[in-house]
């Protein structure tokens, strides 16, 4: 069975496109376009990609979550990828994630982050973060 056809075990109000709708609706956010085009971009990057609220921000998933976004940072809007809520070992080692733009930074051999300064940064690296995406869903 593939990662993404696997069953989800996420079904509170918690984990639902409704959830993450009135969190929005209720943001205030300097960078509040980029945390919606993120949301776009990110459900449409897969069929099986569904949106929830996990760690107080839109957070996204298959059948376990595997982004965050990261709405404090410093500077824009982070979006934390990660392979489900269990650490993995420090001496694992991260899967191979094609990233010929090096949008990656890796925190750990299970997370990664990418930054988003503004909109037009955020676009400029849409169609490889769809990619990035595409090929991290396996991995969870």
């Amino acid at each position: 069975m593939s990662p993404a056809s696997k069953p989800s075990r996420h079904a509170t109000a918690q984990d639902t496109s409704a959830a993450v709708d009135a969190f929005l609706a209720t943001l205030a956010h300097p960078r509040r376009d980029v945390i919606e085009a993120l949301r776009r971009e990110i459900l449409a990057a897969d069929p099986s990609v569904r949106d929830g609220i996990k760690w107080n921000a839109p957070s996204y998933r298959t059948h376990e979550y595997f982004a965050t976004t990261h709405l404090r940072d410093k500077q824009g809007v982070g979006l934390i990828l990660h392979f489900g809520a269990k650490v993995r070992g420090a001496d694992a080692e991260p899967p191979k994630i094609p990233d010929p733009e090096s949008l990656l930074k890796w925190l750990a051999p299970d997370r990664a982050r990418v930054q988003f300064d503004d909109l037009a940064d955020f676009e400029a690296k849409t169609p490889a973060l769809k990619k990035i995406i595409r090929a991290w869903i396996p991995h969870v």
